[in-house]
């Protein structure tokens, strides 16, 4: 996680004031609508308002009736503050991309020529030029060039990177800064089309759709409010007929107390705090510095059941180093030290800089002046496999051959030497087993050759990431396989696979298996993860159900992915699957409580309304043994249970916010809590908070 992450108080005095008026500017039916349970809520508030203000104008004023008609307003203003208050902490955390959109000059290149331009007026494909201190532009893709770029607007992290051109970290972002050197670019997005824009718009949720997971909850809370509606209709028929019939009294049972039957009976807890969860899961997210494209994603994150990882960068540090000289028979080990450290001079790899200093190290060898060597360099090349030096004698003539490279590539160079020579064969033999024992434990042999004579090897090692072998573990317990992508041999990736701790492992990994795996896992009914950078990785982060594309990574990269990570940390995968379950437990959770704590409603208002039936003399109905309470008055007891249904929802916006607190355990674990913690507590607490309500009422002789 940066260090630049923005925190924001779960109450800051601002969001409030702005929720506030959001609440009422909510109030638009069209926009409730969006909400069945809460538009159902309303109706009854402006059902019970219009007959306040009728009774008014007739001159039977009902305090009682203005009460509840203020409270099913309350109701409503109370969902929309939650949901307010969501977008308002979104909009918060948008403040620092905002921050970082500029409107500078570009250097664009038009006909080999330098044209100054707004970066407004720079379109797909344009390519403009950018210097040390100048602000990029926009989006775009390296074409040229090297350059140190300061991304902390975006990321908050005040670290450095290094972007570059061909390679999988070729991407910049327009409003970051070049510290050094010159880059070319070639620009990738419109104005107002760029990936800031797009993360302020999905971060403030202008375009944020409902996920699958929640229509179906919608449409499952929908449906129950549809059925207690008619319940509720009904109900009145019922009463009406034994008014009628055997002369009972129902003169409490108005128009007001149906609709507050209503909306104690319908599941407006949850239906109030739906989209705040949604909303706030994917603000935790940004937290993080990861932007979900859609909430979808963020739901998929916590059904994950297989994670694919790149070995190099998420497993490993990323960085293959030298870390042993191992010479042949007959060659000291300072000696190979010194020609391994003379053909890597000019050698920028990282592996060609951990030599270096490896041999400075170990045995104080300095780096030569290489201009006083007389030598020609040899650099690596996809097709050799090797790299090198040829020290020139006085005539040109080549004095001293170095090779190092890959066991492979040395043998194909010196087949004939090898198989002609016994020295040579037994020195081959000797590095080939010493190479298998490195490859065995992790590391990648390197072979140094010096005049076709073997002078031994070289371990190259990339370094495990300290402690993720726990967080696999810590996955594992998740019920959540993880499988490790890698381009190494089956010997080197068997090795690094144990030592981590991964599940499985893919070794000398295509594109296409990368995207056959997906495939396979999910033809099988499970849910996949990836993370990935480079071009070769978009179409598996296309067909994952969550890819999450590195911010550094190539522009085909985060178009595929429907996250981004603005860190560039791939094992940032693990806090985005644990978000994801916080999210889907969070909704579950509110989802039990908001059920359960219905019932206690039912305890309070149908004692109330039928409180009068069958009664003789002084004593009350046989159905006034449902007053488990004690509720004073049926005014009072119907009154308490809509004002607890109303303030219930403000009490439950933090968690809403902050979500239930997650561990790592499984889903039958999870269920048992949430039964025991929100189911019994949902069931409980209203009793609590009604019964006390309900006293309050009385001794203010409020009804």
């Amino acid at each position: 996680m940066s260090s630049g992450k923005l925190n924001i108080k779960l109450f800051d005095k601002k969001i409030l004031k702005q929720a506030s008026i959001d609440s009422f500017k909510k109030l638009n039916p069209l926009y409730l609508l969006k909400n069945p349970v809460i538009f159902m809520v309303g109706i009854g508030a402006a059902l019970t308002s219009a007959i306040f203000v009728s009774d008014i104008f007739s001159g039977s004023y009902s305090s009682f009736n203005l009460q509840i008609a203020l409270w099913l307003w309350f109701t409503v203003l109370f969902a929309n503050f939650a949901e307010a208050i969501a977008e308002g902490r979104g909009k918060a955390q948008s403040e620092n991309l905002r921050k970082s959109r500029t409107n500078t000059l570009a250097r664009k290149l038009v006909g080999g020529k330098e044209t100054q331009v707004s970066a407004l007026d720079l379109r797909v494909n344009d390519r403009v030029v950018c210097e040390a201190g100048e602000i990029i532009p926009a989006d775009g893709e390296i074409v040229e060039g090297i350059a140190s770029v300061d991304e902390s607007a975006i990321t908050g992290e005040s670290a450095p990177v290094i972007r570059e051109s061909g390679g999988d970290r070729s991407a910049v972002t327009g409003g970051t800064k070049v510290l050094s050197d010159r880059i070319v670019i070639k620009v990738t997005s419109n104005p107002g089309e760029t990936y800031i824009d797009k993360m302020i718009a999905l971060v403030e949720n202008a375009k944020r759709k409902k996920t699958p997971n929640e229509i179906a909850l919608s449409i499952l809370l929908s449906g129950m409010s549809i059925i207690f509606l008619i319940v509720v209709v009904t109900l009145k028929f019922f009463l009406n007929y034994y008014q009628t019939t055997l002369g009972q009294d129902i003169s409490v049972v108005s128009v007001p107390v149906l609709v507050s039957l209503l909306v104690c009976l319908i599941p407006t807890t949850i239906g109030g705090l739906l989209s705040a969860i949604g909303i706030s899961g994917m603000d935790r997210l940004l937290q993080h510095n990861v932007i979900a494209m859609s909430g979808r994603a963020v739901e998929a994150a916590g059904d994950i059941d297989v994670l694919l990882l790149d070995k190099t960068g998420t497993i490993t540090l990323g960085n293959r180093m030298a870390t042993e000289f191992i010479p042949s028979p007959g060659v000291t080990e300072e000696y190979l030290a010194d020609v391994a450290q003379l053909a890597s001079l000019a050698d920028e790899t990282p592996e060609g800089r951990s030599i270096v200093v490896l041999a400075k190290d170990k045995f104080k060898i300095r780096e030569r002046n290489i201009s006083e060597l007389n030598a020609h360099f040899i650099p690596f090349s996809a097709q050799t496999q090797m790299s090198g030096v040829n020290i020139l004698s006085s005539d040109g003539i080549p004095e001293r051959s170095i090779r190092k490279g890959s066991l492979e590539s040395i043998k194909k160079l010196f087949a004939q030497e090898i198989s002609s020579g016994a020295d040579s064969q037994t020195d081959y033999f000797f590095t080939q087993m010493i190479g298998v024992d490195i490859a065995l434990a992790g590391g990648t042999p390197l072979i140094v050759v010096e005049n076709k004579k073997i002078l031994g090897v070289i371990q190259l090692k990339d370094i495990v990431k300290g402690g993720i072998s726990e967080r696999f573990a810590q996955l594992r317990r998740m019920g959540i396989k993880t499988v490790m992508i890698t381009g190494d041999n089956k010997l080197t990736a068997t090795a690094i696979a144990a030592e981590a701790g991964v599940d499985d492992f893919i070794s000398e990994a295509k594109p296409e298996d990368k995207l056959k795996r997906i495939r396979d896992e999910q033809s099988s009914g499970k849910m996949i993860g990836m993370i990935g950078d480079g071009t070769n990785d978009a179409p598996a982060l296309a067909q994952a159900d969550v890819g999450i594309a590195m911010n550094s990574g190539t522009q085909a990269a985060r178009e595929a992915g429907n996250m981004i990570d603005l860190d560039s940390n791939p094992t940032k995968l693990i806090e985005v699957v644990e978000i994801g379950k916080q999210l889907l437990m969070t909704r579950g959770a509110l989802t039990t409580f908001s059920i359960a704590n219905d019932v206690s409603k039912y305890f309070a208002i149908i004692p109330a309304i039928t409180l009068s039936l069958f009664a003789s003399n002084s004593i009350n109905g046989p159905l006034s043994i449902l007053n488990v309470m004690h509720l004073a008055t049926p005014q009072s007891a119907i009154l308490s249970a809509v004002i607890f249904n109303a303030i219930i929802i403000v009490f439950l916006i933090p968690l809403a916010l902050k979500g239930v607190k997650y561990r790592p355990e499984s889903a039958a674990i999870v269920l048992k809590r949430n039964i025991i913690l929100y189911g019994v507590g949902g069931l409980l607490i209203p009793f609590i908070g009604i019964k006390i309500i309900d006293i309050i009422l009385t001794v203010l002789k409020l009804v």
